[in-house]
């Protein structure tokens, strides 16, 4: 790895602040874009010119307009695989969605959720391991999502507040998305039975929603209860772990509103 002395960064930031693109310095300075844009971000952190823009409008404290769909479906993702982080570093909070490589497509609507809540927001993707952190630094993360507290989330309780239930009710579909994109999957079931003295196998689409939390667990199961999808509790060691969706009808349901991962 090429170290970068203080001088070429400080060359580099001089030119992007008079606003020269991230190729042309990185062409003058030999400077990956990818260290250029990590520079130029944690330069606007210091002065407080980022995250965010100021003066960002809070659906909660501005009133301003709000997609409940993408939020139902961001709530979704966030009580599965997302976290609110506080750095020294930044002024405002980031919001995570840790989501796998093996679905890039789901990567795409998660950011595309992030732009339709906070729209005056710049969002951006953090390769890790095998996935990728799906972030956004707004100082009114925690007016959306008031679950946020110390410690997991499922060593304690986590409760809808009324503005949110009703939006889970407006868009329940989006919101069980959400949930099933983040913990949950759709699979193949095989079994055999024997027919006519022969052992036949058959196969069969489940989906399954596997969270420690009995909170989150009741909210997926709440929803699907409106909306008339059957379910079942399954146990590992004895305790409520993984929801499964066997029936026909109401995998149909599953397969018409939320599919597979992709």
């Amino acid at each position: 790895m090429k170290f970068h002395g203080a001088e070429t960064r400080q060359k580099a930031l001089t030119l992007l602040r008079e606003g020269t693109t991230n190729a042309e310095v990185a062409r003058r300075l030999n400077v990956p874009r990818g260290t250029l844009g990590y520079w130029l971000h944690m330069d606007r952190a210091r002065r407080g010119e980022c995250p965010g823009r100021p003066g960002a409008k809070c659906p909660r404290c501005d009133g301003r307009p709000l997609d409940h769909a993408a939020y139902a479906y961001l709530l979704g993702l966030y009580l599965g695989d997302g976290h609110i982080s506080h750095y020294s570093t930044h002024r405002a909070p980031s919001l995570m969605i840790t989501l796998d490589d093996s679905w890039p497509g789901v990567q795409d609507e998660a950011e595309a959720a992030l732009r339709a809540v906070f729209p005056e927001n710049a969002t951006c993707r953090v390769r890790r391991t095998g996935c990728h952190n799906i972030k956004v630094y707004s100082k009114h993360l925690l007016c959306l999502f008031p679950q946020h507290g110390p410690g997991k989330k499922h060593t304690r309780r986590i409760a809808l507040e009324p503005w949110q239930q009703t939006i889970v009710d407006e868009h329940p579909w989006e919101f069980v998305r959400g949930l099933i994109h983040s913990d949950g999957c759709r699979n193949i079931n095989w079994t055999t039975r024997v027919v006519r003295g022969e052992r036949k196998r058959y196969e069969y689409p489940r989906y399954w929603f596997t969270n420690v939390s009995d909170d989150i667990r009741r909210l997926y199961t709440d929803t699907l209860d409106r909306l008339g999808v059957e379910w079942k509790n399954c146990t590992r060691h004895g305790r409520p772990y993984n929801v499964s969706v066997a029936r026909r009808a109401a995998v149909a349901l599953m397969d018409a509103h939320v599919g597979p991962k992709y």
